[in-house]
Formats: structure tokens, sequence, C-alpha cells
């Protein structure tokens, strides 16, 4: 059986691809099982997902992880889950070792468990200097949160003389984001097939091209990056200008 993975041009591949990892509950769902059931199985996702990037030479990986809204879900739910993200993080510290994986953070990460913390600083202080993929988890985060936090430094800094309010831009704002040094994603890719971007990189993505997948993310594999990512070489990327082509 033919792969994607033969028509993707080397030479065009998205610098940062962004995911909004959707449909774990009704996977779990359809299969008669708590919610849980369906975060539990997401974890290949994840792995194919980091692993086909690193292969492919993708410099950056976000995966939305849990967002500031989700806290509001059953609390069954959000402790299974930040009990899961430990436990994945001590068993697969190695495996990011062997892929050369470096591991970041970007949200609200005071408001996670206390292991959760610790477990997370110990394995981005463990990865720092693997030299392949950045894998970035969107953790406590939401795009106006992270708008908000950078408008307040900003206020800040004017108040302190730290910065002239007529200097203020969009490569200033963009340095005070929880992205700073990351290039914006040129490929955003959202499973399960809903039409939103759910409050997710709301500054980085405005000219990021989206790719909506019915699948549900417990059963998104390699074959389905590699499909994005030839969808995202056919897009022509014009940036609201207009591109002359020469009959």
């Amino acid at each position: 059986m033919a792969s994607f993975k033969q028509d993707i041009n080397p030479n065009n591949l998205p610098r940062h691809i962004a995911v909004i990892m959707d449909g774990n509950g009704r996977w779990a769902k359809r299969k008669g099982a708590a919610r849980i059931f369906g975060h539990r199985n997401a974890i290949q996702a994840v792995k194919d997902v980091t692993e086909g990037c690193g292969e492919l030479g993708i410099k950056y990986l976000t995966l939305y992880a849990f967002s500031t809204e989700n806290w509001g879900r059953p609390k069954e739910e959000v402790d299974g889950l930040m009990e899961l993200l430990v436990n994945t993080l001590k068993k697969e510290i190695n495996s990011l070792h062997e892929n050369q994986v470096r591991l970041k953070t970007i949200g609200d990460i005071g408001h996670l468990p206390r292991a959760c913390q610790d477990n997370l600083q110990e394995a981005i202080v463990a990865t720092k200097d693997n030299p392949g993929l950045t894998l970035i988890l969107a953790l406590s985060y939401s795009g106006r949160w992270e708008i908000v936090e950078a408008i307040k430094a900003i206020a800040n800094d004017v108040k302190n003389g730290k910065v002239d309010v007529n200097a203020i831009g969009e490569e200033l704002i963009s340095g005070y984001m929880k992205t700073k040094g990351i290039p914006d994603p040129e490929l955003l890719i959202r499973t399960s097939g809903e039409m939103r971007v759910s409050n997710f990189l709301l500054w980085q993505i405005a000219y990021t091209e989206l790719f909506i997948t019915k699948t549900l993310w417990p059963d998104f594999r390699r074959e389905d990056l590699y499909e994005a990512i030839c969808a995202y070489q056919t897009r022509d990327r014009r940036f609201g200008k207009v591109i002359e082509t020469t009959a």
C-alpha cells in the first residue's frame, strides 16, 4: 500500500507543526468506556506523531495537551489526566533521549499539581541539550490567557520605563509570548473533525494552514501526519498578498 510519505517534499517541510488532540472522550464512548480510557489510549498517537516529526526533520511540534478550560471537567477525569501525565513522563524519558527530543512547556504550569510540575521540570532539564525535535506541551494553556499575560508584562515594562509605548508592535509583542524564540506554526492539525481553534495559539496562528481530519486522536498515526503534511505542501501561502503568475 502506497504511503503519503513518498509524496512529501523534504525541501518544503513546515518548521513547526501544532496539533489540537481532540476526540479522546468520543473514542472511549464508542468503546463503552470512561473518558480516561480514551486519554490512556492516546499515548501511542503522541509517540507516533513525535517520532514521525523527528524522522522527517520537523524542528518544533506543539501539542495542546490541557487547556485552562479543561480544569472545569469532572475532578475524576482531571485527576486521572494529571496522574497519566506524571506516569507517561517517567516512562518515556528514555525514549525522548533515544529520539533526541527536547521537551518544553507553555502554559500556567503553576496551576498543575506539584508532582506534575516536578516531573515536567526534571524532563525539561534532562532533555535540554538534545539536538533534535523540540516537543512543546501546552498545559493549563489558552491563547487568551497568554495574550493577557503578555499585555500585563508589556504594561509593567512601560510603567517602569523599560519599553517605549511607541515601540510596541507585532515583533515586540511576539517577544512577550510564551513561544518567544519559536517560529509560528505553519501547519495546525485538528483531529475529530471539529471546525474551531479552541483558544489555541491565537496570536501565533494568524497565517497558519489548517488541516482538519475526522480521525479521532487515539487513532491518529504517522500516515495521518504524512497526509497532513502533503496537504500543507499543496497550499499557496500568500500571507494576504497577491502572487502574480505569468501565462
